[in-house]
């Protein structure tokens, strides 16, 4: 045949170049053509630069301007940014054994580093998540940061020196004596939030917890990454309830939380409760039926002559504008609303004319939220810690964590529906997961959390028996708070999701040959008998189908034996896969009777070409698909 009948399951990660293409291609399809290679032969879809530049007109920096432009950068700004296009071939390995309800959960706790872990969340989550919240480190001297040195070398001494974990992640204490201390930081997280910003939904909203050591760095590269239009707010936590008396100069007393929307045309902020106090300031002197309302200043400092005319009062008395002011309504305008009660005079009808705001008429239900998050609000960094250690009984368990009180303020803000996704790829203790699973309890909701934390070890003044390291400590804290909101409140949370699945991040499930199949031809893929690791399991190999098709990683899955077969199905069909030997017609029926979307086996399991064209067939035939819906619904690994 003309062509590989079962092709290899591509099983990269995302490519962040070819998700900017397939970007602009939406938008701008006229600026691509199809060129083809001259060594492989084969067409691909490339952008023609000169479409491009008559397209943006004169919105085009000349290179001969002599590198006049606004611009933010820093030492290793172009190896970030390459690193976050850059694919993975590495892998999450579920844990069901460190789950909890593994089943039924729809919640998600990820080890590993977290940009690896973006990368592999693209195919599955992009356009998907509503909220993502992340306190990275505050790059104040004594932080451990993520040191993404992409050109680093000497492994091995690395490791053995305690500076790398077993996967090669580099973390050390950035300290203001290294010459690129702010550079680090910075190189650390762009790509992260570069990726990060393809996971969100079109109307979805990023937090990002910080200080004043690289706030303004946090905010140029924001502005950037989301685009400075999109820039909703800098939120200012009153972290401490009472002023360090050995400060230096200030006591500082707050942090900062930097807010983007995605789009910010398609974000709607969500607003607070009223308040007792906020509709005490709404009342009805005069019995309107209309019910309570509020009165509002009538003149404006605008200047217009039709707003500028004398007005009668009830009392007989004639007023003007204040000087330097007008009425906001012209005399027709406000004859109007005089005759529909929509004017106060005050109880003596001698007061200056006011405008009445009915309660029931505002144009948002709740109240405006302000940039200001008082502790008496949304909690201190003590209470905090004080949630931590009542779960733990424990003191001292983990430094800094938010309150849920604040968290639930910005799960708030960013107007989560029903089920909603929430990523926190820095979640530390997990506060983001138990202010979400205490909301969706008070609310109802179904909204799901992703948890990713680097396996990174606790302090040894902070390590037991128990839990050792940040993930330990976040999961258990889950696990705990889980229970205490059930037992809390029985009789409305029968239902509440508690659960979430573990995975940690690992090296590739497939030998090298496996990383780039197709520069390989059939010949020398025969070559290799099972290019699957020796210590992996079908749900390695399933969970890593997943990521690579786009399937997410919550969806539920049964399995089923079929003429001594294992056949896995997931979510009714969005996936079915069989990784046995010696695959009969009846599990090929059995796979198709699900009518699945995609089709899934072992290269190995098959030791000629002609039952790939018979299992190719036979699908063909069973699910009445097209060569081309065949070729593309059918993979191997």
């Amino acid at each position: 045949m003309s062509k590989v009948i079962l092709d290899h399951l591509n099983l990269s990660s995302a490519d962040g170049t070819q998700l900017n293409m397939e970007a602009l291609y939406q938008i701008a399809p006229s600026v691509f053509t199809e060129t083809r290679d001259p060594k492989t032969g084969e067409v691909s879809r490339k952008v023609n630069f000169e479409a491009l530049r008559q397209l943006l007109g004169d919105n085009v920096i000349e290179s001969d301007n002599d590198g006049e432009c606004y611009q933010f950068t820093w030492v290793g700004k172009n190896a970030a940014k390459s690193e976050a296009a850059r694919s993975t071939d590495k892998t999450l390995r579920p844990v069901p054994e460190d789950s909890v309800d593994w089943e039924n959960t729809k919640n998600l706790y990820i080890e590993g580093d977290n940009l690896e872990v973006l990368k592999l969340l693209q195919r599955s989550y992009l356009g998907k998540v509503k909220m993502i919240y992340i306190d990275p480190p505050y790059n104040t001297g004594n932080d451990f940061v993520y040191d993404d040195d992409f050109a680093r070398t000497a492994a091995e001494e690395d490791l053995e020196a305690g500076n790398v974990d077993e996967l090669g992640y580099r973390y050390r204490k950035n300290t203001d004596s290294n010459g690129k201390f702010h550079s680090d930081w910075c190189s650390m997280i762009y790509p992260r939030l570069l990726v990060a910003r393809s996971l969100l939904t079109e109307d979805g909203v990023i937090f990002i917890s910080i200080d004043d050591n690289e706030v303004r760095n946090l905010r140029n590269i924001c502005d950037e990454v989301f685009g400075e239009g999109n820039f909703v707010a800098t939120l200012v936590w009153e972290r401490a309830f009472s002023p360090k008396n050995d400060a230096k100069f200030i006591s500082n007393s707050h942090d900062y939380i930097v807010m983007y929307a995605k789009g910010i045309n398609n974000f709607t902020i969500g607003r607070l409760p009223r308040t007792e106090e906020a509709n005490a300031r709404y009342s009805n002197p005069d019995n309107d039926p209309r019910g309570v309302w509020q009165s509002d200043n009538l003149t404006v400092k605008t200047y217009s002559p039709s707003g500028d005319y004398p007005i009668t009062l009830p009392s007989g008395r004639v007023v003007e504008p204040p000087a330097g002011r007008c009425w906001r309504l012209s005399a027709k305008a406000f004859a109007e609303r005089l005759q529909d009660n929509r004017i106060w005079f005050g109880s003596d009808g001698n007061g200056t004319p006011r405008i009445k705001r009915f309660l029931h008429e505002l144009k948002f239900e709740g109240m405006a939220p302000t940039s200001i998050l008082f502790y008496k609000e949304v909690g201190h960094s003590q209470e905090g810690a004080q949630e931590v250690i009542k779960l733990f009984s424990d003191k001292g368990v983990f430094d800094g964590p938010k309150p849920v009180r604040l968290m639930q303020r910005l799960i708030t803000l960013a107007n989560l529906q029903d089920d909603s996704i929430v990523l926190d790829f820095f979640s530390g203790s997990a506060s983001t997961a138990h202010a979400l699973m205490k909301t969706n309890a008070e609310k109802s909701t179904c909204c799901k959390f992703i948890m990713v934390q680097l396996p990174e070890e606790v302090s040894e003044s902070k390590k037991n028996q128990d839990y050792n390291t940040i993930p330990e400590i976040g999961k258990e804290r889950i696990r705990r708070a889980g229970k205490k909101i059930k037992e809390e409140s029985p009789l409305t949370t029968q239902d509440l999701d508690t659960g979430f699945r573990v995975f940690r991040l690992d090296e590739s499930n497939y030998e090298e040959v496996s990383k780039s199949p197709k520069e390989y031809d059939q010949d020398q893929l025969a070559l290799f008998a099972d290019n699957i690791k020796a210590d992996r399991t079908d749900l390695d190999l399933l969970f890593g189908a997943m990521l690579a098709w786009g399937v997410t990683l919550d969806l539920p899955m049964t399995s089923e034996t079929v003429d001594g077969c294992t056949i896995y199905t997931v979510n009714d069909g969005d996936l079915v896969a069989c990784f046995s030997e010696n695959i009969t017609d009846n599990v090929v029926t059995a796979m198709a009777g699900k009518m699945p979307l995609r089709v899934l086996f072992r290269d190995s399991c098959f030791t000629q070409d002609a039952q790939k064209i018979n299992i190719y067939e036979q699908f063909k035939q069973l699910m009445d698909w097209t060569d081309d819906e065949a070729f593309k619904n059918i993979k191997v690994i």
